[in-house]
C-alpha cells in the first residue's frame, strides 16, 4: 500500500510562501505540485492538472517530505558545468605534453589520462579525455607506414625495367641508329 503523507499547517504556509517567491518556471510547476498536495489533492489529480506523470508527482512529494523544501530552493543543483578542472588547469596539463608533441614525440592518450586521473584524484570515463584534448584543439595525427596509392613492388621493379627500355631507345634513337 502505498505511503499517505500528512503535512502540517507550517508546512502549508512554507510551500505557499515560497511559491510566491519563486521565479524560475520549472521549480514553480513543482512548487505548485507541492501545493496542490498540501491542499489535499490526490496524485492522480494532480498529474492530470499539472501534466506531469503520476509516478513524477508522487516522486515530488517523497522528496519534499524527506528532504523539505531547501532541496527544491537550493542553485545549480545538478546541472551545469561538472567538469572536474576548469579549462586553464587542463590546459596547464596539456602543456607539457604538447611541448613532446611539438618535439615530434608520439603522445599517447593513455599517458595524459594517467597524469589527469592523478590531478582529479579518481578514476574517468573512457570518453572524457578525448573530450578535454577536443575541447583544446588535440587532434590525432598518425605517422602513416606508407603511402595509401603507393604500388607493390613487383609493379616497382617492372617500371624500373620499362624505364631502362625506353631510356636505351630513345639513347639509340639521338644517335641516328633508327633515322
Amino acid at each position: 500500500m502505498p505511503k499517505t503523507y500528512r503535512f502540517t499547517d507550517a508546512q502549508k504556509e512554507e510551500v505557499q510562501k515560497a511559491l510566491k517567491q519563486v521565479k524560475k518556471a520549472t521549480l514553480s510547476r513543482k512548487l505548485q505540485i507541492l501545493d496542490l498536495r498540501v491542499r489535499g489533492y490526490k496524485n492522480a489529480e494532480i498529474a492530470q492538472i499539472t501534466g506531469y506523470s503520476r509516478k513524477r508527482v508522487s516522486a515530488i512529494v517523497c522528496i519534499y517530505a524527506k528532504q523539505g523544501i531547501g532541496y527544491f530552493l537550493q542553485e545549480n543543483r545538478k546541472s551545469g558545468n561538472r567538469r572536474n578542472m576548469s579549462y586553464e588547469e587542463e590546459a596547464q596539463l596539456l602543456a607539457q605534453y604538447e611541448q613532446q608533441a611539438e618535439a615530434g614525440q608520439i603522445v599517447e592518450t593513455s599517458k595524459i589520462r594517467k597524469a589527469y586521473e592523478n590531478k582529479v584524484g579518481h578514476r574517468i570515463g573512457g570518453q572524457q579525455i578525448y573530450l578535454v584534448l577536443a575541447r583544446h584543439g588535440w587532434r590525432k595525427v598518425m605517422p602513416r607506414s606508407k603511402h595509401p596509392k603507393k604500388a607493390n613492388d613487383e609493379a616497382i621493379e617492372a617500371s624500373k625495367k620499362l624505364r631502362y627500355v625506353w631510356e636505351k631507345r630513345e639513347q639509340t634513337f639521338k644517335e641516328g641508329e633508327f633515322a
